[in-house]
């Protein structure tokens, strides 16, 4: 059984939190809420499971004191800054104003 099934089928007991769930794996709840209608319409099975790869987020040290005394952790769109992939043949920057989907894009394609 894939990673997302486990996940899925972990938010499926009954009393249990998707958000808690997704915490404790280290992805977004809104992910875990996909996941899960993909599951409900069979899109998750053995057949159709894609392996998942999570990958290790890292904060500047600017960015994470920066959110150590705003004591908040949550991000809004309007925030400007760098994301820097790491790749074992190179790198992407990324810089300003960034719309999610079109990095999610990329990303997947590079990761193919």
């Amino acid at each position: 059984m894939g990673e997302k099934c486990r996940i899925v089928e972990q938010t499926l007991q009954p009393g249990t939190s998707v958000a808690w769930v997704a915490l404790a794996h280290g992805v977004n709840a809104n992910q875990v809420f996909s996941w899960r209608r993909q599951y409900r319409q069979g899109l998750l099975s053995q057949r159709n499971a894609e392996p998942v790869k999570l990958l290790p987020v890292h904060l500047s040290e600017a960015e994470a004191s920066k959110a150590n005394r705003s004591g908040s952790r949550q991000v809004t769109a309007a925030v400007v800054g760098t994301i820097q992939v790491e790749f074992p043949k190179g790198h992407v920057c990324v810089s300003g104003s960034v719309d999610g989907e079109v990095v999610r894009m990329v990303l997947e394609h590079l990761l193919r």
